[in-house]
């Protein structure tokens, strides 16, 4: 399965963006799709996961109230709505799934098999 990322830009403090992350060579089917982001200089941080069987969703506390994930199962694509944006959102945005492995969601990124490149996200102040 292979991933596009897209719907990146710049946007003012305060705005919104939604980013879609769609698979090509298959199916979500079976798996958890989650979003991660990362700043110059750190870590692959998570931000939001979806169960594409069933829609159920989990967020960093950082995104929670301000970012919504969502599946289109005709499009097979992935959402990302993120409003009310702030600066320290400023990141390079990844898609990335994994089998499904249990009730819970994986939030490390290390776990996850396979990734879309990344799409630029910057927020000014």
């Amino acid at each position: 399965v292979q991933l596009q990322a897209s719907g990146g830009g710049l946007v003012q403090a305060g705005g919104s963006l939604r980013l879609s992350c769609t698979a090509s060579g298959g199916t979500f089917a079976n798996r958890d799709v989650a979003w991660f982001r990362q700043a110059p200089g750190k870590e692959h941080e998570f931000v939001a996961a979806i169960r594409w069987s069933g829609g159920n969703t989990y967020y960093a506390n950082s995104v929670k109230g301000r970012f919504t994930i969502s599946g289109d199962n005709a499009k097979n694509t992935v959402y990302l709505q993120m409003n009310s944006l702030k600066p320290e959102d400023s990141a390079v945005y990844y898609c990335a799934g994994l089998k499904v492995r249990g009730p819970g969601f994986v939030c490390g990124a290390d776990e996850y098999e396979y990734w879309g490149q990344g799409t630029q996200v910057t927020v000014s102040s």
